[in-house]
């Protein structure tokens, strides 16, 4: 079964719809320039699926101080994330994601993750770190032959289910939903995801 992410949450009543759309994880974004960027606590925090921080260029205290105030399981780091500073987090028992944006060779940059990150999320270049709603050659991909797992990110939404469906490879565990799924940033149409989410599990259109 794959992995369902949905990225960009903010105001608690979307968190409350979106999260009885059935998604694994829903993600915060601590990026201040990011439109879904988190400053406070959401009055509602997702209780059934796990709770994904994101970061760029992080910083050590920060990260900690997010994961304790937000009560996070996993960390997305984006931008400057060492191979040390995701095994420190993954040492923690945090569940660890590092971004990269799939280039020509983006291959070369994964081989000095593994064994200190869980997953990669493979997103489409931008100089804004994601949510871009764009999207980029999958079949670069193919390039990719693992050995750690990777979720599908960049541009996906409910008019690429049949390209979402009809791609394949060993090492994808999940796909990670942000502004395609969008009617404002940050806000997202809980009926669209959990439509796509029956589609991904149970085939039906």
């Amino acid at each position: 079964m794959k992995l369902i992410k949905v990225c960009g949450m903010r105001n608690a009543e979307n968190i409350r719809a979106v999260e009885q759309a059935g998604p694994d994880w829903m993600g915060f974004i601590f990026y201040e320039p990011s439109p879904r960027y988190v400053a406070e606590i959401p009055a509602y925090m997702p209780q059934q699926c796990k709770r994904v921080g994101v970061f760029v260029h992080p910083q050590f205290r920060d990260v900690v101080e997010k994961v304790k105030a937000f009560g996070l399981q996993v960390v997305q780091f984006h931008g400057t994330a060492s191979p040390d500073m995701c095994d420190t987090f993954k040492q923690r028992g945090l569940t660890v994601i590092r971004a990269l944006p799939v280039t020509e060779s983006f291959v070369a940059d994964t081989a000095e993750y593994t064994g200190k990150i869980d997953y990669f999320l493979f997103d489409t270049p931008t100089l804004k770190f994601g949510g871009s709603g764009r999207r980029y050659n999958w079949n670069l991909l193919q390039r990719y032959t693992g050995p750690t797992p990777f979720l599908l990110s960049g541009g996906l939404s409910p008019q690429s289910i049949n390209d979402i469906k009809t791609f394949k490879h060993k090492y994808l565990a999940g796909y990670d939903l942000n502004s395609g799924f969008e009617t404002a940033p940050a806000m997202k149409d809980a009926a669209a995801i959990a439509n796509f989410i029956n589609i991904i599990h149970n085939g039906n259109e």
